[in-house]
């Protein structure tokens, strides 16, 4: 439970434990210069790009881009939750993990009881689907889209009778459980009255990550509507972070390759029926960032699985648009399409399970389906055709996290249209993503900087610039000084309060490690900017030398920020009339010229 392991003792078990002796006990690692390397554990690869540094305590892949500090590992390699990977830190320091009642008692008691409440529906519902006298229609169903008993009880699938108050009469014995109910999003008050939620449905019970029942998602099994009615959201059910059938499939897996993502229960249940037990579904919304980030926490890659026909395609791509600013290098998106009136479960009971994965593993490659996208209505080879491609194609690229993978993509926009990089560039600086991406994690996109020369050459943009500051800092908090009494300049970017944040805390913790700054922020946007700010390449300086950088970085910005103000002055005062400006204006509009026309 979030903020009930205290921040102090989390600094103080990373200052405990070594993460080369996390790590070798799990990956063998070979000692190469300074540092410790190994093929990395997240993904296939036939050299070694895997290092752990002993004296900064972090680990880094420069393939994929996984890292982090013990902790973070242990939740990555094991699939462990923060509080689940801090156990097992202690256990190994010899430190017993204190807890701090941050959470109010009572809504900590609340929590538990709708847990335990859950658990006895989920019960409840699976006795109905055995024993109801109404259970046969239920049964049949079941039979007739080919499940077993044994995947209905993976899946604690049950019975929801016919009748208003079955769930009530069963749970709700008192006021205060009738509450619970209510408060579950079980019960419904109405009209004086309380009836069930769930009626004549069979039932899905949808698990957290620990395998709790959170919700529930109903089938119908007559003719009314909504064909799936899912739970409502609760203080223990947010459908936006939870997916139909992750717990299962991670039980299943034991280290997953890819997740598909299918629409219903049922597909998921059905896959998982016939050898695949590696689907999920969404909850009744479509494919968010969290679902997505989620996914690629368990594995590399996701397939979209969609019905083919126009209600597919429109989910089509709203999921590609939704997977762009989370595809780091590494990572891998495709889609499928099932055929015209078929879904998952049909497709598989028709043509068995090895043409399905083998249709899963030739599905479209989300560079292959996007450049499809795009090109939509418009005649690539036209000149015309070729322009609503670029001007389309362009900002969603952008909407990529800086990278290889963007380059290729910007290449291969390049080479289908024609068009330079320069003029590409021109179409973003005129038709921006209307939505400007959360921080990217795990990119690499500066140029390494020379050897012998000091200070560090800045990265090419106003964001990386501010990167490369946050990562001088993760590496040399002790060059902190440097900027503590300075005020930095507003720019618009994703990164500047993550660089104010880290400011802060080391002004208040100045002894804070870089191991201590990635467990700060760990699960949080600020640890996935540390994160990329590890990949960017940087010199082997000195706190001293660190400190210079990031004054000369400063400066940098300052200066950039007072070129875009003598741009803006210049383009309002030239868009004006000459012949109606003052002699003042005139003179004034002459300075800035003549300033903006000289180097920086």
């Amino acid at each position: 439970m979030k903020g009930l392991i205290p921040q102090h003792f989390i600094d103080e078990l990373l200052a405990r434990v070594d993460i080369v002796e996390v790590v070798d006990r799990r990956v063998p690692l070979k000692k190469t210069g300074q540092n410790y390397t190994a093929r990395c554990p997240f993904h296939d690869e036939k050299t070694p790009s895997f290092s752990v540094n002993p004296d900064k305590q972090f680990y880094y892949c420069f393939g994929c881009g996984a890292g982090g500090n013990a902790i973070g590992f242990l939740m990555e390699y094991e699939r462990l939750e923060f509080p689940q990977a801090i156990d097992t830190l202690a256990t190994v320091a010899g430190l017993e993990v204190p807890r701090e009642r941050v959470e109010n008692p009572e809504k900590a008691s609340k929590r538990k009881d709708l847990h335990s409440l859950m658990a006895q529906a989920a019960e409840h519902y699976q006795q109905q689907l055995k024993h109801h006298q109404d259970s046969r229609r239920a049964k049949d169903y079941l039979i007739k889209r080919g499940l077993t008993g044994e995947i209905a009880k993976a899946f604690q699938v049950g019975f929801a009778p016919p009748g208003w108050d079955n769930l009530l009469q069963e749970l709700g014995s008192d006021e205060q459980s009738r509450q619970l109910l209510i408060d579950a999003g079980m019960l419904i008050s109405g009209d004086n009255k309380l009836y069930d939620r769930f009626r004549d449905r069979i039932m899905f019970p949808i698990l957290d990550n620990r395998g709790q029942v959170v919700a529930f998602g109903g089938r119908v099994l007559g003719d009314d509507k909504p064909k799936y009615l899912n739970s409502p959201e609760t203080e223990i059910f947010h459908k936006g972070r939870e997916l139909y059938g992750l717990y299962q499939a991670r039980k299943a897996v034991r280290n997953l390759e890819r997740l598909i993502i299918v629409e219903g229960y049922m597909d998921v249940v059905a896959l998982a029926q016939h050898g695949i037990p590696y689907a999920v579904a969404t909850l009744g919304t479509a494919t968010s960032e969290d679902h997505l980030r989620k996914v690629f926490r368990y594995c590399p890659e996701v397939v979209f699985c969609f019905d083919g026909d126009e209600a597919g395609r429109k989910a089509a791509r709203r999921a590609m648009e939704t997977v762009l600013p989370v595809m780091e290098d590494g990572r891998q998106a495709r889609f499928l399409f099932m055929p015209d009136g078929e879904d998952p479960d049909t497709q598989i009971r028709a043509i068995g399970t090895s043409r399905f994965e083998q249709q899963i593993l030739n599905a479209k490659p989300l560079e292959d389906y996007f450049f499809e996208a795009v090109s939509e209505g418009a005649n690539a080879d036209s000149l015309e055709g070729k322009a609503r491609i670029s001007k389309r194609a362009a900002p969603l690229i952008q909407l990529l996290p800086a990278g290889v993978y963007r380059e290729l993509m910007m290449d291969a926009l390049s080479r289908r249209t024609g068009l330079s990089a320069s003029a590409l560039h021109n179409i973003l600086q005129n038709n921006p993503p209307a939505d400007p991406p959360p921080p990217e994690p795990r990119a690499t996109n500066a140029a390494p900087p020379p050897k012998n020369v000091a200070p560090a050459p800045l990265p090419s943009s106003k964001r990386d610039t501010l990167l490369y500051m946050i990562s001088l800092l993760l590496l040399h908090p002790s060059a902190a000084p440097a900027l503590q009494d300075e005020s930095l300049p507003e720019l618009d970017s994703p990164y500047l309060t993550t660089l104010k944040s880290i400011l802060a805390l080391l002004e208040k913790r100045p002894e804070s490690s870089t191991a201590m700054m990635l467990g700060h922020w760990q699960g949080q946007a600020e640890g996935e900017v540390l994160t990329l700010a590890l990949s960017l390449e940087k010199p082997n300086y000195d706190g001293e030398k660190a400190a210079s950088a990031l004054q000369e970085c400063l400066q940098h910005l300052r200066q950039r920020q007072h070129q875009r103000e003598l741009s803006s002055t210049v383009d309002k005062l030239r868009n004006a009339n000459y012949a109606d400006l003052s002699e003042g204006d005139k003179q004034k509009l002459k300075e800035l010229l003549s300033r903006k026309a000289s180097p920086d």
